[in-house]
């Protein structure tokens, strides 16, 4: 049997067999299950819990009203289900009063799941956008991945952080968005021309602008002796940045040559810099998001990596991403948008995150039957052919 699988469905045979253990399962959420009948159905129970089902009262064997009842709610929302397969749940849980801990195995499953679809989907905008010359869709997406995080981070009961993984994992190489390649590497040797012919013009991009930035290498190491001579304030010139490349090894070693150098020089004429510097920038964007999407769906789908471990890997992946975008608002004279983030407690995680984290961990002791209205049968009476349902 697949693992999530089993999970899920202990998870409601618990709460058919004992609806007391709703209680301890309000960090878990319907969407959390990945099956469209088991999210019905964990919606219907938490509904009859909250309109006070008779069951709850119930001080010994559950009436099987509640099983019926549930059904029925959930039939409302999804096809498919029988009363038989709800026998089939409680057949499927060993012990009721494990409830959090498979609970707990639901939401690590949801938590993969979840940051590998947004994952998708920022890969999915980064195209979009590479292909139309925008970043605001990957931009967006970005966001919302963030608060994709940040959630699941406080239903798992931990800080979110990002940490860097002890050992990257091992992926194929990123597939880079499509982009309108001949457009992106001519914007990129108009650019080189004007900051190489005019004087000024690294004025305008050198605060915002870096060599990682273009998407030629050999562009971006052309912009880093542009960078050093203005950084050194010596005049810009093709002769100067022609003796720069060769200085830092470039012709040498045949990242540049001579004549291509001569050839963008060459290619001066009206332009702006910023103008052009922006235009490098948005192929910077989209080409990041692709790849910080890339690299977080690998570390989803490893499914040896427990939850809070994820989160924070996939935090981190989303950091360089975070420094191209405050780059680029600066390029636009906006500031970047702030994600609200709880700021940590310096007497240590917030009450919720604890009582998440003890509440998904630990299971409850198994009561008897007398001990209160609503409480777990006993071993006993959780057997076929009755599974405690009067």
């Amino acid at each position: 049997m697949n693992p999530l699988l089993g999970a899920e469905q202990a998870v409601l045979g618990s709460v058919l067999l004992d609806p007391g253990q709703l209680s301890h399962l309000d960090w878990l959420a319907p969407d959390h299950f990945y099956r469209p009948v088991h999210q019905a159905l964990f919606a219907a129970l938490r509904k009859l819990r909250n309109d006070g089902h008779p069951a709850l009262a119930a001080e010994k064997s559950v009436p099987l009203s509640w099983v019926t009842d549930a059904v029925e709610e959930a039939s409302l929302h999804v096809r498919g289900l029988t009363a038989a397969y709800a026998h089939t749940l409680i057949s499927a849980c060993p012990r009721p009063a494990h409830a959090p801990v498979y609970g707990r195995m639901v939401l690590e499953g949801a938590i993969h799941r979840t940051i590998t679809e947004h994952a998708i989907r920022l890969h999915q905008a980064a195209r979009a956008d590479a292909l139309q010359g925008e970043v605001e869709g990957a931009l967006h997406y970005a966001n919302v991945l963030t608060g994709a995080l940040s959630d699941l981070a406080r239903r798992w009961g931990t800080e979110p952080r990002p940490v860097a993984p002890a050992t990257p994992p091992a992926t194929t190489p990123a597939t880079r968005p499509p982009v309108r390649t001949d457009q992106v590497a001519e914007d990129e040797r108009f650019l080189l021309a004007v900051l190489a012919e005019r004087p000024g013009a690294m004025d305008e991009v050198v605060g915002w602008l870096r060599p990682g930035d273009f998407a030629d290498p050999a562009h971006g190491q052309l912009y880093r002796c542009l960078g050093a001579l203005h950084h050194r304030g010596e005049p810009i010139d093709r002769i100067t940045l022609l003796w720069e490349a060769q200085r830092r090894g470039l012709l040498a070693d045949g990242t540049l040559s001579s004549d291509q150098l001569t050839a963008i020089c060459d290619g001066v004429g009206p332009g702006s810099a910023e103008w052009l510097g922006e235009q490098v920038m948005r192929s910077s964007v989209t080409r990041t998001a692709a790849t910080s999407a890339h690299a977080i769906r690998a570390l989803a789908e490893n499914e040896t990596l427990a939850p809070g471990q994820l989160i924070n890997h996939a935090l981190h992946a989303l950091g360089p991403l975070d420094e191209v975008r405050t780059r680029w608002q600066t390029a636009n004279g906006r500031p970047a948008p702030t994600l609200p983030a709880p700021a940590p407690s310096p007497n240590g995680p917030p009450p919720a995150q604890v009582h998440a984290a003890l509440a998904r961990s630990t299971p409850r002791p198994v009561s008897s039957p007398s001990a209160r209205p609503g409480s777990a049968p006993s071993p006993a009476a959780v057997r076929p052919p009755s599974r405690g349902h009067g």
